[in-house]
């Protein structure tokens, strides 16, 4: 394999791993490690590890080798609160002009993910895709792909964020039903409603993770004093009545 290829390669490797939190946030790994582990000399594993610097991902420990970076959990909150008022834009946009082909891709979305969740083959990195095509599907047909491009600009923390919420919680059978709750709002222009079901389910995953946060997991955040604050500021969205019947 030429050089070039095997610092591609090590560096798609390492971003998916990063990513799905088979490498956690804090991890700290050795070059040679790493060369051995990819069977690679050391000049393309370094561009690689240079690669995933310059993306926020790693991070250079002076004669120890790299480290997965910490998340921030002020800019989880802060990005989620701004998704939070684009998605309802979105949302009400697509529910105004979605024809029935649209809709009947999001309702495929949905049913692909309740097949996978009752799968012996359950992947959560195969969820998280699933989830992530529902939502990209709303931002598409609406008109503003550049938008979701942007939210997947955000991979250094939210992206990871997310992931944790998926690989300790587990609590799939709630984020597929919000999933329902909010297809059917569209369907039938609930409009009104909306917000409050958009905005309780983007911050489902601090609202899930809320006992662990600061405990097992505050090792994750560079921030993890911080927490706290935001914490009651997203137990302070009630659940809306429309996910409870």
């Amino acid at each position: 394999m030429r050089a070039k290829d095997t610092a591609n390669h090590v560096y798609s490797s390492l971003r998916k791993e990063i990513l799905a939190l088979t490498i956690v946030p804090g991890q700290l790994m050795r070059e040679q490690d790493i060369c051995e582990r990819f069977e690679a000399s050391r000049t393309p594993v370094h561009v690689a590890l240079e690669r995933l610097c310059d993306a926020g991902l790693l991070e250079f420990v002076p004669y120890k080798g790299v480290r997965a970076t910490l998340l921030k959990f002020s800019h989880i909150y802060q990005t989620i609160l701004m998704r939070t008022i684009l998605e309802t834009k979105v949302l009400i946009d697509f529910s105004q002009q979605a024809d029935p082909f649209a809709l009947e891709r999001c309702h495929h979305c949905l049913r692909n993910q309740e097949i996978l969740l009752a799968s012996d083959q359950f992947e959560p990195s195969a969820f998280y895709a699933l989830d992530s095509a529902l939502h990209q599907t709303w931002f598409d047909e609406a008109g503003f792909p550049l938008f979701w491009d942007a939210i997947q600009d955000f991979e250094v923390y939210y992206t990871r964020f997310r992931m944790l919420d998926i690989v300790e919680m587990h609590n799939f059978k709630e984020i597929i039903q919000e999933h329902a709750v909010l297809l059917s709002l569209l369907e039938t222009q609930q409009y009104d409603q909306v917000e409050g079901v958009i905005t309780y389910h983007l911050f489902g995953g601090i609202r899930r993770m809320r006992h662990i946060l600061q405990s097992d997991l505050g090792s994750y955040f560079s921030d993890a004093q911080t927490i706290g604050s935001y914490l009651d500021r997203v137990l302070s969205f009630s659940r809306p009545d429309c996910l409870s019947e």
